[in-house]
């Protein structure tokens, strides 16, 4: 055994396995442009590799210090500097969110029908600041994810949010677009069901609201400053856009299509709206110290982000009753199934390992649109980062691939 392996626990041999896995069925058949693996145990760097191109129009070979939009990996960021506001005594979580967002005083809860034949009812009690954490809260993504699936929209929930023009694009304001939430109905009753949703982009109005500080600089002073995540933010600043992977799709007959080009893409403009849910664009090197900071249980390198049991709160399973998804959720919301996966405050997790079929026990995670992943293992001592730029994120379950050849390869 060498030296890493005595450190890590993992066998750097079968570690290898990922090269072969990767290039051989992803690069060389040009599934995916590029991308990039990192696997973290007990603090140590175990296994760390760029592959393919970040720019295929360009020739542009995918770098360690790559920017990739990581889209909803920004919502347990969001999350996380929620629950800092919640360390300080602001709000408590079955707290309403009326108490800082009076629009939403009147919310109605969808029965039946739809315009204006739509039957509604009261809700049983008001949206939650553990409702909008682990969605459960009735909100839904009204057509966004439709855009992204190509699909009809079709619950007249939905069509309400287009009626009244929710929306996280630059015209609009967090102002505005918790106004508009505060008009449309639930979708159903706060607590009951789980629905992935623009929850999280309400957790990153809360924190403007709740703090009285602007969410991005909120985000700066007390998470990516402290951690030194110096590529992280909502934008690509113009010294940096050389380094701006470019976004893919793929098209039903499996070849690639350029979705966002890096030299004209919205990500190099300051946007208006800082969506907490999807907004912000990253590199490796700085989420993994984000990852690392959960593993270590909310502290990296001197900076204490949040408490341990805070973050042991936000791992904990918060749907009702203590179920799995396949019990409470309307639709799906990742790559993988929803078997033996619960839901915290920002993270799902694994709740019942023989229902995922899975190597892993104990780990909480999350994903983005282009296809990226992480997740966490404390119980492993694990953080694993893979990036990518390929739309959407259910084409290949990267997650499942790469959670058997890593922990296949622990030795302990």
């Amino acid at each position: 055994m060498d030296a890493q392996s005595q450190w890590t626990g993992l066998d750097a041999g079968r570690m290898d396995r990922i090269t072969d896995h990767i290039e051989r069925n992803y690069i060389q058949p040009g599934k995916i442009v590029g991308c990039q693996v990192a696997v973290m145990r007990r603090g140590q760097l175990a296994y760390a590799r760029s592959f393919g191109l970040r720019d295929r129009e360009r020739g542009t070979a995918w770098s360690d210090d790559t920017i990739v939009r990581i889209y909803s990996m920004t919502k347990p960021i969001t999350s996380v500097a929620l629950m800092t506001l919640f360390e300080q005594g602001r709000f408590q979580l079955d707290d309403p969110v009326h108490r800082f967002v009076p629009e939403w005083k009147n919310h109605r809860v969808w029965v039946s029908g739809e315009g204006a034949d739509m039957v509604t009812e009261a809700p049983n009690r008001p949206v939650s600041f553990r409702d909008v954490l682990s969605h459960t809260g009735g909100l839904t993504y009204g057509s966004m994810l439709a855009a992204l699936t190509g699909l009809p929209i079709e619950h007249p929930v939905d069509k309400a949010y287009d009626a009244v023009g929710v929306r996280r694009d630059q015209g609009e304001t967090a102002d505005q677009f918790l106004a508009k939430l505060g008009q449309v109905p639930l979708r159903y009753q706060p607590g009951e069901r789980w629905m992935y949703s623009l929850s999280t982009d309400v957790c990153g109005a809360l924190v403007e609201r709740v703090s009285g500080v602007p969410f991005e600089k909120y985000l700066q002073d007390v998470i990516f400053d402290p951690l030194g995540m110096v590529d992280t933010g909502f934008s690509v600043p113009a010294d940096k856009a050389d380094r701006f992977a470019a976004n893919y799709s793929r098209m039903p007959d499996r070849s690639l299509r350029l979705a966002d080009d890096p030299v004209k893409s919205p990500y190099l403009a300051d946007p208006v709206f800082k969506s907490g849910g999807g907004g912000l664009a990253s590199t490796m090197a700085d989420y993994m110290r984000f990852a690392e900071m959960l593993r270590r249980g909310g502290e990296l390198d001197g900076a204490r982000i949040l408490g341990p049991r805070t973050l042991e709160l936000m791992t904990q399973n918060h749907l009702k009753g203590d179920v799995d998804l396949t019990q409470m959720a309307i639709g799906t919301f990742s790559e993988t199934s929803n078997a033996g996966i619960g839901f915290g405050l920002g993270f799902a997790m694994t709740i019942d390992q023989t229902a995922t079929g899975g190597l892993s026990r104990s780990d909480y995670y999350w994903g983005g649109a282009a296809s990226t992943i992480f997740w966490v293992d404390p119980e492993e001592e694990l953080a694993v980062v893979f990036l990518t730029q390929l739309m959407p994120s259910a084409t290949f379950d990267f997650r499942g691939q790469l959670k058997s050849l890593i922990y296949s390869a622990m030795e302990d």
